[in-house]
């Protein structure tokens, strides 16, 4: 089948022909003509498969009739990451250059201004996060009820328990004519009831078994380390190994993880970026778009990495961390061997990883075998290392052999005192005190005690200060008045 069969625009057609496709993917084919026939779709499929241009190109074509009004976009489309946002803009403007329609995206970590601006000229699409959308509605400078379709994308996510009460509050805001489409590569059972509140009788379409991962990605288990400096050491070895090596990625569970592997890795001078979503935008932007450009060759991300970003040459995919929710082992891994292409993916577990590994394995079905790992000689400089080294090199110096003499001053000192040999002088009888005063009568009545000498020696040295003789009157300090003459004062 070819994209002539789905109904859609020649403009469509010409802007697909011009960026180099001739048959759409299994999803594209299914969901294309459900969309153009107004319905209510819920698309599954897994990653890389093409589910963006499948809700994209059906949208363009039916809004070349029509026109947008200041703040009343016609479209919103919901995404749970502003590197998937941006990525869906690129995507309408690549297949409407045929057409003219204003595309406004509103993400965090921009200019509220430069936003607002795109509104007041009127949004034919809207591209929004679902924070940023309530905050500039909240503001009073959106109106939803011009909304004619509603795109919900990466489903599983964005109906996650800490977004459904802004998925609620959005679909409320919109008219309840509108047609919601619904994308993901998971659907487990209870986000499957949530999304059918907000559909209004629904198509299914499903290309593949949810939560299966793709045939072209060979996968491998490690078993990793506790120890964060030596799991690291593992890490490098992998990537040291690993043939065909063209750009990979590489997950953490946690923000702080990725700043810290980041750091390890830039010190051995890999070439490497981070992702993380307590980035500001512009770094954000600018470490993927070197990533993309094959000026960064590894990037170390959180799961804000592992969901929809299209990077068709990614080669390999390193969990540092197993990821708890099997669902994003999924899409973590869908990063690599897009399109046909081969992919590689290495996942490092520990021993308490174990129930994650049997969780991943039981929602897709395939038997990851196990492999080793060696680890690299830079193990001992890593520097999360120096600290345990530090402690055993200084419990090492306690086990040195002394020196001779050091040893006899050791030998002393831990000995247990012994007494000493006892003569007969220390064994005489005590005398009394009236047998020592009859045995040396003067010396008890000549020798005063210590204390009387102290107050003795004190008040001689401060008469030796002072004059032999007691000055009279006023002494040699007569002032001068009293020494004139007092003749003729009779």
């Amino acid at each position: 089948m070819t994209f002539t069969e789905l109904g859609l625009s020649p403009k469509v057609l010409a802007a697909v022909d011009a960026a180099g496709y001739s048959s759409p993917t299994p999803i594209q084919e299914q969901a294309i003509p459900h969309v153009l026939q107004r319905r209510d779709v819920m698309g599954i499929a897994q990653t890389g498969t093409g589910k963006t241009a499948a809700f994209v190109l059906p949208m363009i074509s039916m809004s070349e009739k029509g026109r947008a009004r200041a703040r009343m976009p016609r479209t919103l489309i919901l995404e749970p990451a502003r590197e998937l946002a941006a990525q869906v803009e690129e995507n309408f403007i690549k297949y409407s250059v045929n057409h003219k329609l204003n595309v406004a995206l509103l993400i965090g970590g921009v200019s509220f201004e430069d936003q607002m601006r795109k509104l007041d000229r009127g949004a034919d699409v809207l591209i929004a996060t679902p924070g940023r959308l309530l905050d500039l509605f909240e503001r009073g400078r959106i109106l939803m009820n011009g909304v004619e379709i509603l795109v919900i994308d990466e489903a599983d996510r964005m109906l996650d328990m800490g977004f459904i009460p802004d998925i609620e509050r959005i679909v409320k805001m919109v008219p309840f004519t509108r047609q919601t489409l619904f994308f993901s590569a998971t659907m487990p059972p209870i986000i499957e009831k949530l999304a059918d509140q907000f559909l209004q009788n629904p198509v299914q379409v499903a290309v593949a078994a949810a939560a299966s991962t793709s045939e072209t990605i060979e996968q491998k288990l490690v078993r990793a380390p506790r120890k964060d400096y030596e799991k690291r050491a593992v890490l490098r070895g992998l990537i040291d190994g690993a043939e065909n090596l063209n750009n990979g990625i590489i997950f953490c569970n946690r923000k702080r993880d990725v700043a810290t592997l980041y750091n390890s890795l830039q010190k051995r001078d890999y070439s490497v970026g981070s992702l993380h979503g307590d980035m500001d935008q512009t770094s954000r932007t600018k470490t993927l778009t070197g990533f993309r450009d094959g000026d960064i060759k590894l990037l170390v991300a959180s799961d804000v990495a592992a969901r929809g970003l299209d990077i068709p040459d990614v080669s390999h995919v390193f969990n540092y961390d197993v990821p708890t929710h099997a669902e994003d082992y999924v899409h973590r891994i869908g990063r690599c061997g897009r399109a046909g292409r081969d992919g590689w993916a290495f996942t490092m577990a520990t021993n308490a990883d174990d129930k994650y590994v049997k969780a991943i394995a039981d929602l897709t079905g395939d038997d990851i075998e196990w492999a080793t790992a060696e680890k690299t000689s830079s193990t001992e400089t890593d520097e999360d290392a120096k600290k345990p080294t530090r402690r055993r090199t200084k419990k090492a110096s306690d086990a040195v052999v002394p020196s001779n003499e050091s040893s006899e001053k050791a030998t002393r000192n831990t000995r247990r005192p012994r007494a000493a040999k006892q003569t007969e002088e220390d064994i005489a009888p005590v005398p009394t005190a009236k047998q020592t005063a009859e045995k040396s009568p003067a010396t008890s009545r000549s020798s005063p005690p210590k204390s009387d000498e102290k107050k003795k020696s004190r008040r001689k040295k401060k008469s030796d200060n002072d004059d032999d003789s007691t000055p009279q009157g006023l002494g040699d300090h007569v002032p001068a008045f009293l020494l004139q003459s007092t003749r003729g004062l009779g």
